[in-house]
């Protein structure tokens, strides 16, 4: 049986007299708010299976296109929370604007449940909201009864996150847009997030709370993906517009996430559109465009989109010896075949190739890619690097009773990667999961799932050459033909018996195999949120993660076989607080503690001379170790006037290798990120960010022998410092198009890293006295990235 319900959007904040001025002036012009409106009626089922009547109050962020980005439930129970949110998630609205200039802002939605009352239309948000002041200028009294306005961004004070979310943090597509140098991607902007420590500026590669590079897992839209940016400094290999919300899990994540034992990026794609829209951009190194339309009468949504970068014809103009080529694609078709079902095909994919152009030496031809050229050819082109992956995501969705959530689905994937022009590796993956999510009561909510993965990993034949064997036997490790697989099921559930408290214990049980090898795995999990006041949260988590034996970087198609070693295990635990301050501003203070076992960390342990000979190639390595520290952050939405944020981390990072208790190779006490973005008016906005942090340890190295004498160098590199600069102006076209100029620079400040010191020797002879050897820095860059790009929207 449907009901009746009604939306009604109202703002918090009350406009109070402003103070009394010396003239007699007339009262200063203000901002006209107008506040966003519904392009059609939302419906939406009372849950079967459910008694009474209840409401639900949502906060919904609306984007300047018009789209939902974001739903937080405030106030509600189960099953009446998650179909209020499913209904409100697909609606559509002409957006809030100031002036005339579209904005984004976060509304208040009420919706009521009434089982015997039939389907009834959604009204428009009500009150209609009086203007705004501009920051500068007091506010006047509202004739109206309650005195609303419509301030331009919500933000609902002692609300909830989304039910069961773990211990995750999230940014928005519209806050993305506004990071200096993330160039828009939100994947890039994982970096100002706290408890991120880079292994180099500019690079997309991180310790996340001590776990490796290599620790990390990526997930779009459920689908498992070997990596997030192209090679290099390259953007995002999935296209912005796509991206609804990114979600970093540092440690404690739900049951439904795991086979890693470091952190998780999860990004969720925007939900299909019922719309003509689009957008592009074309910027001095690449371009990229989406559009997506509905089709059957809005049943249906295809969407296509791509970026393809022309950095190959760029280097051939400056007469570069170096070839630099990406290019990624995204479509998507979805199709209503019921009130409750819908069925989707998701595929994308990624390419990255770099190569290099040398003289050929008939003497060394051998060791060319091509041993068979010609001895008169004298230029070759040799591959440093070249890689890709696809994926085609195929899923039937399904609504159930009280609000529950079926989902079943079948992937395949093609990953391939060449390094060195010596040899590739490719892998044939297949998989298949089913997921539910399904209300018990009103304070139960039950999660779990099942997934099978496949993999067909293939290599090209190397055969070994005098003055490279040890190199060939050591790939053994890697480059082998086999069968990998990885099963298991997961539950867990969501628990808000008792008030103001919501508390989630899970378990996950995988079996890993690779050729004759097997190993199992069982994951804890335990998350819980308890709600102080109306301000302040306290939340804790603890877990297990497990992982199978991985290289220091996810390169498509290269892993480490056989399970050599055994699984890598983290225990993690973590205690925090998430206080809402004045001023729309919110504060995290977290502390943490990762132990890990049977660690794959050759980026971490470089330092360590292996003594066991079984393990002496640095891939196959073994250490123990842990982490502790405090993250910090404190966060304005960026879609403010005036916003920004600034994260913080104090952490320590420890190995254990051969009985030595040494700091990690990428331990970096501190970690500092500040941003800050104004809206200067006539739609400019500005904005800048600060990234510092401590440099790496280092050690002397021991001399070769007893006469020898060995430069000292530091104990740690010196500490790195950059800035990051934005500047964005736009023209609004029409009701819902736009156009913008984007200048964006990544290190404008032209900042130089320095990554290690190489140390001269000298030698002792008898009765000489000689100085002390001295060292002299390693130092890259400046890594540094500019960007003009014109981009836009309808």
């Amino acid at each position: 049986m449907r009901h009746a319900f009604t939306v009604a959007a109202f703002a918090l904040a009350l406009a109070t007299p402003g103070p009394a001025r010396a003239d007699a002036e007339a009262p200063p012009e203000v901002s006209q708010i107008v506040p966003p409106r519904l392009v059609q009626s939302v419906a939406a089922p009372y849950p079967p299976g459910a008694e009474g009547d209840a409401a639900v109050i949502l906060a919904v962020s609306v984007n300047v296109s018009g789209d939902v980005e974001d739903i937080r439930v405030l106030e509600g129970f189960e099953p009446f929370a998650s179909v209020a949110t499913d209904s409100v998630r697909g609606a559509r609205f002409v957006p809030a604007t100031r002036d005339g200039r579209p904005i984004a802002v976060t509304v208040r939605f009420r919706l009521d449940f009434t089982k015997a009352a039939p389907p009834a239309p959604a009204r428009e948000p009500e009150p209609e909201p009086e203007p705004e002041p501009e920051p500068d200028q007091p506010a006047t009294p509202s004739p109206g009864p309650r005195g609303a306005k419509r301030p331009d961004d919500v933000i609902v004070r002692g609300g909830r996150a989304t039910v069961g979310a773990g211990v995750a943090d999230s940014l928005a597509r519209t806050e993305v847009r506004q990071l200096p140098g993330a160039f828009g991607d939100p994947f890039r902007a994982i970096e100002a997030m706290p408890g991120m420590t880079p292994v180099l500026t500019g690079l997309p590669y991180f310790y996340v709370r001590g776990a490796p590079p290599g620790n990390v897992g990526y997930f779009f839209e459920g689908v498992r993906v070997p990596y997030l940016f192209h090679f290099g400094l390259g953007p995002a290999v999935v296209h912005p517009g796509l991206i609804a919300k990114t979600e970093l899990h540092r440690g404690g994540y739900p049951a439904a996430l795991g086979r890693y034992a470091g952190g998780i990026v999860e990004s969720q794609a925007m939900p299909p559109g019922d719309r003509l829209h689009g957008e592009g951009q074309l910027r001095l190194i690449d371009a990229g465009g989406l559009v997506e339309a509905p089709f059957a009468g809005g049943k249906g949504s295809a969407l296509a989109a791509a970026r393809y970068s022309y950095t190959a014809a760029l280097f051939s103009l400056l007469s570069s010896d170096t070839t630099l080529d990406y290019r990624d694609y995204q479509a998507r078709v979805s199709y209503s075949l019921s009130d409750r079902d819908t069925i989707s095909v998701l595929g994308f994919g990624s390419y990255d190739f770099a190569a290099q152009r040398q003289t050929l030496d008939p003497s060394t031809r051998g060791l060319l890619a091509d041993p068979n050229a010609s001895p008169v050819t004298r230029d070759v082109t040799r591959v440093l690097f070249a890689s890709e992956f696809h994926r085609a995501d195929v899923r039937w969705d399904r609504t159930l009773p009280q609000g529950g959530r079926l989902r079943a689905a079948t992937t395949v994937g093609f990953d391939r990667t060449r390094v060195d022009a010596r040899r590739a590796a490719t892998d044939v993956m297949t998989g298949a999961r089913v997921e539910l999510t399904q209300p018990l009561s009103r304070t139960v909510v039950l999660r779990t799932g099942a997934d099978l993965v496949v993999d067909s990993y293939t290599a090209d034949s190397l055969p070994a050459y005098a003055d490279d064997d040890d190199v060939v036997v050591r790939q053994r490790s890697v480059f082998v033909e086999r069968v990998d697989y990885a099963t298991g099921a997961r539950v867990d559930a969501v628990l808000t018996m008792i008030p103001k408290m919501e508390i989630v214990p899970g378990v996950r049980f995988d079996v890993y195999g690779s050729g004759p090898a097997r190993a199992l795995a069982v994951d804890p999990r335990l998350t819980a949120r308890f709600a102080v006041n109306d301000r302040l949260r306290i939340i804790h988590a603890y877990g297990v993660a497990s992982q199978p034996p991985s290289t220091p970087i996810a390169l498509p198609g290269i892993t480490i076989a056989r399970l050599r070693g055994g699984l890598q295990r983290a225990v993690q635990t973590s205690a925090g607080v998430e206080v809402d301050l004045p001023s729309d501003f919110t504060a995290t203070g977290t502390v943490f503690h990762n132990a890990f076992y049977d660690l794959n960390d050759a980026l971490g342990t470089a330092q360590v001379e292996l003594v066991d000979i079984e393990r002496s190639d640095s891939l196959l390595g073994k250490s123990r170790g842990s982490a502790f520290g405090l993250e910090l952050g404190v966060r304005r939405k960026l879609t403010q006037r005036i916003a920004g944020l600034a994260s913080y981390t104090l952490s320590r990072s420890m190995r254990t290798v051969n009985g030595q208790r040494v700091l990690s190779a990428y331990d970096r006490p501190h970690v500092f990120t500040a941003a800050l973005s104004v809206d200067l008016g006539k739609q400019w906005r500005a904005g800048a960010r600060f990234v510092t942090y401590s440099g790496i340890p280092m050690s002397a190295a021991q001399p070769a022998f007893p006469e020898q004498l060995v430069g000292v160098p530091p104990s740690r590199t010196p500490v790195f410092v950059r800035a990051d600069l934005r500047l964005e102006k736009r023209w609004q076209m029409g009701r819902d198009g736009w156009i913008g100029v984007v200048l964006e620079a990544l290190n404008a400040t032209l900042s130089r890293e320095v990554t290690g010191y190489a140390c001269r020797t000298a030698l002792a002879l008898p009765g000489s006295t000689p100085a002390v050897p001295g060292c002299y820095e390693r130092v890259i860059g400046p890594v540094s990235v500019p960007s003009l790009g014109v981009e836009g929207g309808f």
